[in-house]
């Protein structure tokens, strides 16, 4: 049951860019070229999600913007990285 709930942890983030790109026009004008948007699925779902949101509302980055987008940074790297647990056994 552990592994499930991390397999969803993992896969959702990358499920929700697969369905915002191919029903909706979240992505539409935000990137010029796929290379960022590939990376960004790739290595920091997450954070490629906050940060395209964040340009589709227009509204200039204050400290709020950037406290968020650096959420989601850490949270994508907390999950890349292997536990601390894991470390030490």
């Amino acid at each position: 049951m552990p592994c499930l709930v991390a397999l969803l942890a993992v896969a959702f983030p990358r499920i929700a860019i697969v369905l915002l790109y191919l029903f909706t026009n979240f992505f539409a004008g935000v990137y010029h070229t796929l290379l960022i948007p590939i990376l960004g699925f790739i290595f920091l779902p997450l954070t490629l999600i906050v940060y395209t949101y964040l340009l589709n509302t227009h509204t200039p980055i204050a400290t709020t913007q950037f406290v968020i987008l650096f959420v989601a940074v850490i949270l994508d790297l907390g999950l890349l990285g292997p536990s601390i647990r894991s470390r030490f056994d």
